[in-house]
């Protein structure tokens, strides 16, 4: 039975040791922490893990720490990031192996991708697996920008293309993806800034890096908009978007490992060519954290 995806889905950072290999224990405790917290879903090895920077066995391991720490606590959804099918083929088939309620797929371009190299590249596979497939649409990141018309010709003929995940942060692009599926598509949206909106429109969820800093907000967020209390909703929305404005600017890895280790939690740095934060902007993440708190 597929397990359904709505509200906060949370991405945990992956951290890392001082020697640079995996912090297995501290991964556990992250998402836990982020459990415990009350999200609905978490999706490990997303930007936010740092997914492009794992040779295959720690992508591995991460995804294997990561289910065992879930434990089927709340669905979970793997990213996969990968510039060849087989590559995408073959970690799709490990995250449902060890039991992935789902795989989000985001196409990588070093040459330009055909609208038709896109759609094999989807059917491929989901012919491999039997869990559904989140479509995630990031051109700041994956060099591929993927239209409401061809996400919806994805979702169309490729039957395990489930979900949406849009990250442009262009909301006209839900509306059009919904007139060309019926609404029959759920819609989840990966833009910080454009939370409030999305949520408001009818997106099923929201996908985002800041419960490891605050979930409390993000939570609220989403409680107040399903009981259509807009004006708490809209208040709610504001006082974390000087949060969500820093970690979309400063980059999630960098911005969400710095911010938990000011709430004494040492996730490790990112890794190379990936920069710790400076100083400067470390001050300035501290202030948005007490002001939240």
């Amino acid at each position: 039975m597929t397990r359904q995806f709505a509200g906060i889905i949370a991405y945990p950072v992956t951290p890392f040791t001082p020697d640079g290999g995996i912090d297995v224990a501290m991964l556990a405790r992250l998402i836990n922490r982020l459990i415990d917290s009350g999200v609905h879903a978490v999706a490990p090895l997303g930007s936010t893990g740092e997914s492009a920077y794992l040779s295959d066995e720690e992508w591995d391991l991460v995804a294997t720490t990561s289910i065992a720490a879930v434990a089927q606590r709340v669905p979970t959804v793997i990213g996969i990031s990968e510039l060849t099918t087989a590559g995408a083929i073959r970690r799709a088939r490990f995250a449902a192996s060890i039991g992935a309620d789902a795989v989000m797929v985001l196409p990588v371009s070093y040459w330009k991708l055909t609208e038709a190299e896109i759609v094999a590249h989807y059917a491929a596979i989901g012919a491999a697996v039997p869990i559904p497939i989140m479509l995630y649409n990031n051109p700041a990141t994956s060099g591929v920008d993927m239209s409401p018309e061809l996400i919806a010709r994805i979702c169309r003929d490729v039957p395990a293309v489930t979900m949406v995940k849009e990250s442009t942060g262009d909301l006209q692009r839900m509306h059009r993806l919904r007139q060309l599926t019926g609404g029959t598509v759920p819609f989840y949206n990966g833009s910080n800034p454009l939370a409030f909106a999305a949520l408001n429109a009818g997106a099923a969820g929201w996908c985002t890096a800041a419960p490891n800093l605050d979930a409390a907000l993000p939570l609220a967020l989403y409680q107040q908009i399903q009981a259509g209390d807009i004006a708490a909703a809209r208040a709610t929305f504001e006082r974390q978007l000087p949060l969500l404005q820093f970690i979309v600017r400063v980059g999630l890895p960098t911005s969400v490992k710095a911010g938990l280790r000011l709430l004494d939690i040492d996730a490790g740095t990112p890794r190379l060519p990936l920069q710790p934060l400076g100083e400067q902007a470390s001050a300035e993440l501290a202030g948005i954290l007490r002001a939240l708190h």
